[in-house]
């Protein structure tokens, strides 16, 4: 079938552009996948706006090329994107202007990555996702627009945990138990040594002058799971702190959005749930069953991408099979990594 026009594809651009990774992939109305492509991460307050969308040309002109098309005015019928840091309305809006200027597509709408996550877990938009990766965050939708989110600004806005989280609480435990500031616990000795340095104080010393890269503190949430696996009081609080923060957001979502009395799907996501680490899946499960007990938990594996597609179709209309069509095209794409 051929779904060019005009040398313009009638469907979605998807565009998920998370902090250390970005997928875009070109989808035909009726949920045929036309191309894909990942480049680096997203950073728009560094950049601004318009920099930071003028960075994602070549992943849109790499995907149209798949598609056999030239960029055009515009690429196709809509185009629908997942941010991350786009966590304020404002910040929405002048992301939303900067899509609309580059010729891709005849509408455009931005959201929050968080709400990809979500997309990609329901079968229409109606729930609540709440994604604990790098950082933390959540988001509720119903049909008829209404969302629940947060500023997810940090401590700024009182968020707590995430991985990036996590590792400063574990830093700050293991190095007050090495001066005497605090209790005794297994993450000094293991921090170090995963680094191959002597104890926490060396790595945040070596943080601290530049010879350990700041990114790689992520590398500290394993090395917290194992000790709480261990039995280290110290790391099974942090992983029950990050279990009941995460229910937390996710029960004032549903409240919000009237849905705590009614069955409903609540999605987790990003690499620290994506895990499904027993200590910290078990403890969410049983805190949710406890809070909101007709809540449907369910962890998501899928591309965030996916979201940012079907949320695309949804604003098309494109019906049921163009979706079941789009997710098969992105379940046979996992079978084939694996």
């Amino acid at each position: 079938m051929n779904r060019h026009f005009g040398g313009q594809v009638p469907g979605v651009l998807a565009i998920d552009a998370g902090n250390s990774k970005t997928d875009v992939a070109l989808v035909a109305a009726d949920g045929t996948v036309l191309g894909t492509a990942r480049g680096g991460g997203f950073q728009p307050q560094p950049d601004g706006a318009d920099r930071a969308i003028a960075e994602l040309t070549p992943l849109v002109e790499a995907v149209a090329a798949q598609a056999g098309l030239r960029p055009g005015t515009p690429l196709t019928s809509h185009v629908s994107a997942c941010l991350a840091n786009a966590d304020l309305p404002v910040e929405e809006q002048r992301l939303l202007a900067a899509v609309e200027a580059r010729p891709w597509g005849v509408t455009g709408a931005v959201a929050n990555d968080t709400f990809g996550l979500l997309r990609a877990g329901t079968d229409g938009p109606r729930g609540v996702a709440v994604v604990c990766g790098a950082g933390i965050n959540c988001a509720g939708l119903l049909p008829d627009g209404r969302t629940a989110r947060f500023p997810a600004l940090g401590m700024l806005t009182g968020d707590w945990g995430g991985g990036g989280g996590l590792a400063a609480e574990a830093m700050w435990h293991a190095a007050r138990a090495e001066d005497g500031r605090g209790g005794a616990t297994a993450l000094a000795p293991a921090i170090g040594a995963h680094f191959g340095l002597p104890g926490a104080t060396a790595v945040a010393e070596a943080v601290h002058l530049g010879d350990l890269p700041r990114e790689r503190l992520h590398e500290i949430v394993p090395v917290l799971f194992a000790a709480a696996e261990g039995g280290d009081p110290t790391a099974l609080s942090l992983i029950d702190r990050q279990a009941d923060e995460i229910v937390r957001l996710a029960v004032v979502a549903l409240t919000r959005l009237d849905l705590l009395d009614e069955p409903v799907p609540v999605v987790l996501g990003g690499g620290v749930l994506a895990a499904q680490h027993p200590l910290l899946h078990d403890n969410v499960t049983a805190r949710l069953a406890a809070a909101a007990p007709l809540a449907e938990p369910r962890v998501v594996v899928a591309p965030p991408v996916l979201g940012a597609a079907l949320l695309g179709l949804d604003r098309l209309d494109a019906g049921p099979q163009a979706q079941q069509r789009l997710r098969a095209a992105y379940t046979a794409r996992r079978s084939a990594a694996a």
